[in-house]
Parts: C-alpha cells; structure tokens; sequence
C-alpha cells in the first residue's frame, strides 16, 4: 500500500503482473483459502500448469472455495490500490472460467482495475468473450524487433476489428523501441519500421505500452512517444479500420470526434532492397473512398506540417516498411 500511495502521489498508475492459478507452494503447504473451509489443496487443478513457468497451478473453478480464492487475491489488491492487472497464461490457451473468476472478483471489489490477459494469440473465436470479461487481451506472442513479427501484426489487428471499442481493446503487444532488454542493445527496428510501428498501433488503438529503457531514451525515441496529434489518434478516434490491402500496401481510416475530420494511416511494407538501399513506393488512396467530396486539406501528424489541398487522390511517397498517420479535413 505505500507503494501505491507513492506511485498515485506521482500521477502515475499502479499496475502488477500476475500468474494464473494457486501457487504451488500454497498447494503444497494446504493453506486455507479465505474466509472458507477450505484450502489451497482442494481448489487446484494440478493437471492445468503452465508451460514455461512452474510457479502455479490452474484453479478448478468447479471446486467449492474457487471463486473464493480469487476474491480474495482481488480484494487484497483492491485494499493496496490496485489500478491495473495483467494476468499471464491466461488467454494461450483460453481459460474461459479462470477469466470470468478474475472478471467476477474484479467486479466485487468495486474498485476500477483494468484487466489485462496475455500471452497471445487469444482465439479469434473467443472474441465475443474476451471483449465482455477483460479490457485488453494479447492478439500475439511475445512481440519483438523484427520486421516479420511487425508485418503479422498487420492482419491481426485488422482481423480484431469488430471487437475493438471503450473499454475492450485488442492489444498488439509492447512497443520495442529505443534501449531494450535491461540496456543491452537499441531496437532493431530502422526508423522507418519504428514510424510503422507507431502509426498501426495508433490507427488501430492498441494500447501503447512502451518497452524501452526510460532512462536512456534518445531524441528520437522521445519524439516517437510525445507526438500529442498522433496520441490523438490511438486515444480519441473511432471507427477504425482497414480500408485496403493490396499490392503489398495497406490503409487504416478512422473517423475524428466532433469532427467531419478523418484519419488515414498509409503503409508500404514491399521488401527493402537486397543491396540495403532504401526503395519507395507512392501509397495512393481516392479521397472520395474516404467520403470527401471536393477540395481536401491534408495534414501529415509525424511532420505536424500541413501539405496542402488535394481534389480527387492522395498519394504520398512512402519508404519500403514506412508508414505515415494524415488528417485530412474538407476545405472550407
């Protein structure tokens, strides 16, 4: 609770990560389940274990004293001031009664905690549930710094559009950016991909959970993080989603609040030339596609610098795993 009390003194939020299941040392040492009869023994599944982690045993949400269990790991989180969970072996494979135990505690401590599944993929199929039961859920594995990885990502957060909304976001993993792992080495990802990579999540409002060293940002990483008009668009938009995919580049639209205003986001993800030149491609999208009829005046986020008007298409040139996020508003 200090801890807490300093972290919320600071203006931030305070989160923890948390395994699925008992841990195995309660298993084993029986120890009594609050406010029941019962212990950690009885409400084990020790056939449900995780596969890269040995510290817990699933829950067997059909035993007596279960719902109990998480009610009361909730409830002592809750009495710290917990404002964020993120629960591992959760959603790969998708643990349908541990997730509505969690929701179910969550909601009875009635505090505001935002629930967190991982790892990924979370089955498309269990869309419709996780969107109801957690407030963002892994669409991946473990996302890193290769290219590959980034351009997957293209058809996942495209294919999680139907449940993506206030309080239910599809969640395309941390952001590996700048210093990574502990210090040891900066991204792979070329400043490029990092625009790409910045724009998709943006477009596709993933949350933004930054993976970098914050003590050894440089001014570029710093400018990927504190561009206020392309937050904007991962923190106000909606209506989001794929416009097209075709000849190995992409658009994502969004709408802008209280705005006739749209958002474009343009991807080219062609492959880099072999002789590690850079190759650029005009990206090109029909300003009657986005439902603007007549003059257009079009503002590019990362530059923030307006680049004029435009009539019937937009068609900016775009380096080979480059993206850019637009504003395009009708011209009055």
């Amino acid at each position: 609770k200090p801890l807490a009390d300093y972290v919320h003194g600071l203006g931030l939020k305070f989160g923890v990560h948390l395994m699925r299941g008992v841990p195995r040392q309660a298993v084993i040492a029986k120890t009594p389940v609050e406010g029941t009869s019962f212990t950690a023994a009885d409400i084990a599944d020790t056939n449900s274990v995780c596969q890269w982690n040995t510290d817990m045993y699933g829950v067997d949400m059909t035993k007596p004293g279960a719902q109990e269990y998480y009610n009361s790991v909730f409830a002592q989180f809750a009495a710290w001031g917990l404002d964020f969970v993120k629960v591992d072996d959760l959603s790969r494979p998708y643990h349908t009664a541990e997730i509505e135990a969690i929701r179910k505690a969550i909601d009875r401590t009635g505090r505001r905690i935002v629930f967190s599944t991982s790892p990924g993929a979370t089955p498309l199929a269990e869309g419709g549930h996780i969107s109801t039961h957690a407030n963002l859920w892994r669409i991946s594995d473990d996302f890193w710094d290769k290219w590959s990885l980034l351009f997957d990502q293209f058809a996942r957060v495209r294919d999680w559009t139907p449940q993506r909304g206030p309080g239910h976001w599809p969640d395309a993993d941390m952001l590996p950016i700048g210093v990574l792992q502990m210090g040891k080495n900066k991204t792979h990802f070329t400043r490029d991909e990092q625009i790409t990579l910045m724009s998709l999540w943006s477009i596709a409002r993933s949350p933004l959970m930054i993976g970098a060293d914050l003590t050894k940002l440089d001014a570029f990483t710093l400018s990927l993080l504190t561009n206020d008009e392309v937050l904007a668009v991962n923190q106000n938009s909606s209506g989001n989603h794929q416009l097209f995919q075709h000849d190995e580049l992409y658009a994502w639209i969004a709408d802008v609040p209280v705005a006739p205003d749209k958002y474009v986001g343009l991807f080219n993800t062609r492959a880099l030339p072999t002789n590690g030149g850079q190759s650029s491609a005009a990206v090109p999208v029909k300003l009657s596609e986005l439902g603007f009829d007549g003059e257009v005046h079009i503002r590019d986020l990362w530059q923030q610098k307006d680049l004029g008007s435009f009539k019937t298409e937009f068609a900016p040139i775009i380096n080979a795993h480059g993206g850019g996020l637009y504003r395009l508003t009708t011209a009055k």
